[in-house]
């Protein structure tokens, strides 16, 4: 897999809630960092996602926010 985005995260995937129109996928790294994703449960199905196989989290964005207490 060739992609441009530089944080391109490996792991397993650990949980995934379906919903009727999104779902959401938790994706475990090797350090144990867990994130996130919300995606059309289309694109969802179409990837063939199963809980335990291995996933990539592809963070691009824009503009990172920062804070501090």
């Amino acid at each position: 897999m060739k992609i441009s985005a530089r944080n391109c995260l490996e792991g397993k995937i650990v949980e995934i809630k379906e919903g009727p129109v999104s779902t959401e996928v938790t994706i475990e790294t090797a350090a144990g960092e867990k994130i996130v994703s919300s995606i059309t449960t289309t694109s969802a199905k179409n990837l063939g996602l199963k809980v335990g196989e291995k996933a990539y989290a592809v963070i691009k964005a824009s503009s990172v926010m920062v804070a501090v207490e």
